[in-house]
């Protein structure tokens, strides 16, 4: 949330999960000046917690850290290790610009817990997995009725179930209901404001609402990832072709190794298309060609036998320009009109 930092997503450096690469290795791929590493430990109630932070271009050492407490602090752990990661980097940061690094917790430990378990289904953005998320995030809102991100993964799962499973009006209804939730609980989590900006264009259509929650969160978060990366696809439907390729080059470049990278890389397809830079869409689209299969292809046909592209496009808002030249080139690839 320090505006002057270029931050790296955590999809990318989740790469390197139960690795021990070299550090100056990593910092060459990701393309950063400094990389945070540690562990967690939880042993009944108690947690440990180390990090160090070191220089990526020549691997030494700046920081480092043990913390042990309950996890009844761990919320209070992060932060400390945050304002200790923060002054590391710059001793003379302003002590404003640190205290905007802390953001609104949830009130239950639980909720977090069933939220942590959520988050592998919602993530697949598969129907049936969403399915399987859906139950947690309820009993996560029941408990913490104001927890911003658990209705902004609610939101997100009851659109994958929309869209790709059916499109049932339930599904709709519930949709913007916690993305409405998730931006009004949210002012201060850049990521719920995300998910519920996506949510409400891509399911109310919306643009207005949406674009405008994605403005908020790139103020908290202006190196943040997931908003270049969601917000790079309603731009590309809703016809704004270099904006959408803009976002989703940034979200690339921010979360360089992300495994869901065919988001972006769609929109940036999309927005080539549009402008009929047919080779540069092409390419793109190669990047992400694990999209055609895994939206079009799979699901839609066996979930919705009567599936057409215009249907689809209807149904996420698309723009009138883009649904006629999109529909036409979907049904000369053999989809039904």
């Amino acid at each position: 949330r320090i505006k002057w930092l270029f931050v790296i997503a955590r999809n990318s450096s989740f790469a390197y999960k139960g690795k021990s690469p070299d550090i100056r290795q990593v910092g060459r791929e990701l393309g950063v000046r400094y990389v945070l590493e540690g562990s967690v430990r939880k042993a009944a109630n108690r947690v440990r917690i180390t990090g160090q932070l070191l220089e990526a271009e020549s691997g030494r050492h700046l920081w480092a850290e043990r913390y042990d407490g309950d996890l009844t602090d761990v919320f209070a752990l992060q932060d400390e290790i945050t304002l200790s990661v923060v002054g590391a980097i710059e001793p003379s940061l302003r002590a404003a610009e640190i205290d905007r690094v802390k953001r609104k917790r949830p009130e239950n430990l639980d909720a977090y817990d069933l939220l942590l378990r959520a988050l592998p289904h919602v993530y697949a953005a598969m129907p049936a997995e969403a399915a399987k998320a859906l139950p947690l995030l309820e009993r996560a809102v029941a408990l913490d009725p104001s927890y911003a991100l658990a209705h902004g993964f609610a939101a997100w799962a009851h659109e994958i179930l929309f869209v790709r499973g059916g499109m049932h009006e339930e599904n709709r209804v519930s949709a913007i209901h916690h993305a409405h939730a998730a931006i009004a609980h949210g002012r201060g989590d850049a990521m719920a404001l995300t998910l519920g900006g996506f949510v409400v264009i891509m399911v109310e259509h919306d643009r207005g609402a949406g674009f405008e929650a994605f403005d908020a969160a790139l103020k908290l978060s202006p190196s943040y990832a997931f908003t270049y990366h969601l917000g790079s696809v309603p731009l590309a439907l809703a016809g704004q072709a270099e904006r959408a390729v803009e976002w989703g080059e940034r979200a690339l470049r921010l979360s360089p190794l992300d495994p869901s990278s065919y988001v972006p890389g769609c929109a940036i397809a999309l927005g080539y298309f549009q402008q009929e830079r047919y080779e540069e869409a092409a390419s793109a689209a190669r990047r992400a060609i694990s999209f055609s299969h895994v939206v079009f292809t799979a699901p839609l046909a066996t979930l919705q036998p009567g599936f057409t592209t215009r249907g689809w496009c209807a149904a996420v808002g698309v723009t009138a320009a883009l649904t006629a030249s999109l529909s036409e080139a979907l049904q000369t690839a053999g989809l039904p009109d």
